[in-house]
């Protein structure tokens, strides 16, 4: 069997292409555009680009784009003010801060004090326990992604059994929370799951987010299952002649592919997705505060 490559690249831009649309009919139809405001503290230079490509993004589909670069050494009163102004701000729909932040700003405190309606990362624990409880809420970004790319490729979801490696509270956990709202059969894997690989072997779908490179290899995959890679790991490839580091995801893509059914491929799969859901929780945040119907494919 050779699996079916999901294309998240392409994919992205088809999501991309409906904000874009979504967008132009606000502006055309009620005077408004989406606004999102990106805060960056600190100079880490991955975040620096993510920070670039997303402001590129949202204006390219047409929003407006609005980023606070902070010194370092911001302290936490300043911050939060800032959170504040934003919050208030009615241009501003959209408040994303970029982690991580510098060690001496408290994140769980900097992502609550953001308005829940405007937290379009998805991190503010009212919209957790929106989320868990079955409510509209703001959804985390990759998760989102996943389910989107998960519902294009199989239509329903409904009774496929579903594992979810890893438990953390930016993918792991909400996946889970998507896919039980799909009525899949979920079970959250983790390292210390007993007997792994047979927890893995009954799934439909295999969403891997445990940050391990390679971790999951084809041995561990149901002949025809569905496998979302959200890994973005990178290793030493020098003795491969490949440069000095390439990346892979959690699967090893080339057992998996030969025994799934589909497959994400790392790069190109579960990261282009991640942007594109943040311009859709945008238009979503928009639209929720205009008291506007909801773009149709663009929310869970």
């Amino acid at each position: 069997m050779s699996a079916t490559v999901i294309d998240g690249k392409a994919f992205a831009a088809t999501v991309r292409e409906k904000v874009a649309v979504h967008v132009a009919r606000l502006n055309e139809e009620h005077g408004i555009t989406p606004g999102l405001a990106v805060v960056l503290v600190g100079e880490d230079p991955a975040s620096q680009v993510y920070v670039r490509s997303k402001g590129k993004m949202t204006v390219e589909v047409g929003m407006n784009s609005y980023e606070h670069k902070l010194a370092i050494d911001t302290s936490e009163a300043d911050l939060l003010a800032l959170i504040d102004t934003l919050n208030t701000d009615p241009a501003v729909h959209g408040i994303l801060v970029q982690l991580p932040l510098p060690k001496h700003l408290d994140e769980d405190l900097v992502i609550n004090s953001i308005d829940p309606a405007k937290d379009v990362d998805g991190f503010h624990i009212s919209n957790v326990g929106l989320l868990g409880t079955g409510q509209k809420s703001m959804v985390p970004c990759t998760p989102l992604g996943c389910l989107m790319m998960l519902r294009d490729h199989h239509g329903s979801l409904s009774g496929m059994d579903a594992v979810v490696i890893g438990r953390s509270n930016i993918v792991g956990k909400p996946m889970a929370q998507l896919l039980l709202g799909d009525s899949c059969t979920v079970t959250i894997a983790h390292s210390r799951t007993k007997d792994l690989p047979d927890v893995v072997r009954r799934a439909d779908i295999v969403v891997a987010a445990v940050g391990r490179p390679e971790m999951v290899p084809g041995d561990w995959i149901k002949p025809g299952a569905t496998v979302i890679d959200v890994g973005i790991n990178r290793i030493d490839a020098a003795e491969k002649g490949e440069g000095k580091t390439r990346l892979v995801g959690d699967a090893h893509y080339e057992s998996c592919a030969a025994v799934a059914g589909a497959i994400t491929p790392v790069p190109g799969g579960v990261g282009p997705m991640t942007i594109a859901c943040l311009l859709a929780n945008t238009v979503t945040a928009c639209c929720r505060a205009n008291g506007l119907e909801e773009p149709e494919g663009l929310t869970a």
